[in-house]
């Protein structure tokens, strides 16, 4: 039995994975699945495979590329959401911002440095031809961490998950004044590098699994009920989130999405070079296409 230690946020995207987990499908193929949720985000996961604290994670696209490139162990080796991302952007209920353009000189509330609510929020800005400088991101760890920041008037503004979110937004913890939708695929699965080398034949059972379990969560009658659930979302939150999502089913990934992600981070200055997309990969399992 070969024991994988993976990663993921603590939000509906990952179920299908946790559902394969508990109806043993990975322990069908002789891997102990030892799940950790990571309510920190990439950043936070990124720096675990670097610890040697993780093996493999599901991370956000823009997170495993600015990571691999920046110098992390590791490659893709399955995209996981096809579907792009809807973040939210949100402040705090009495702070009388009305919309992004209400933000500029605002403090940030981020996670992490190169987690997706500090790159996105870069983005956001370099589309709308504005900067926002380092001293005013502000480090809140998780969204709870953010909820608390936001009622403190310790940070103005704060991107995350649009559902992940929707139940605070819904009982007037925080407000919502807008929208951002990533402009590429969200999740891609990452390994470490030494675990690549080590297991490649885990690797490749597990991705064929979480292919399956996806394949049959995208089908099957009750996984908008089970979302709703587990994760206590509105039943009409649950429906629209699913059927805005959809889960990658093979081992292909866009040449021309990475390139995208790429130029966008090298314009934030994230990245400072652009390597061919062969070298963020694992070649014997992901197709380039």
């Amino acid at each position: 039995m070969i024991n994988i230690r993976m990663g993921g946020v603590p939000e509906h995207f990952n179920l299908p994975i946790i559902l394969a987990n508990e109806f043993g499908m990975f322990k069908d193929k002789n891997i102990q699945l030892d799940w950790h949720y990571f309510p920190a985000g990439t950043g936070a996961m990124t720096k675990a495979i670097a610890n040697n604290e993780l093996d493999i994670a599901i991370v956000l696209t823009e997170g495993a590329v600015s990571a691999i490139i920046n110098g992390l162990e590791a490659k893709i080796i399955k995209q996981y959401i096809s579907s792009p991302l809807i973040w939210g952007i949100h402040t705090g209920n009495h702070s009388g911002i009305k919309n992004i353009g209400d933000c500029d000189g605002k403090k940030y509330a981020i996670s992490r440095f190169g987690s997706g609510s500090h790159l996105m929020a870069l983005i956001d800005a370099e589309i709308r031809g504005k900067n926002i400088l380092e001293k005013d991101f502000v480090l809140i760890e998780n969204m709870n961490g953010a909820l608390k920041s936001l009622e403190n008037n310790e940070s103005d503004v704060f991107f995350w998950e649009k559902y992940t979110t929707k139940p605070s937004v819904d009982n007037g913890t925080i407000k919502r004044i807008g929208e951002f939708i990533t402009p590429w695929s969200c999740f891609q699965i990452i390994a470490s590098n030494r675990f690549i080398e080590k297991h490649p034949e885990s690797i490749k059972n597990l991705t064929q699994i979480i292919n399956f379990s996806s394949k049959q969560f995208m089908k099957a009658n009750n996984s908008i009920e089970e979302v709703s659930q587990r994760f206590k979302l509105d039943i009409l939150d649950a429906y629209n989130w699913f059927y805005s999502t959809e889960w990658s089913i093979d081992q292909n990934i866009s040449d021309k999405m990475l390139e995208n992600v790429m130029f966008s981070l090298n314009k934030i200055n994230i990245i400072h070079h652009i390597p061919q997309t062969q070298s963020l990969i694992d070649k014997n399992l992901v197709n380039l296409i």
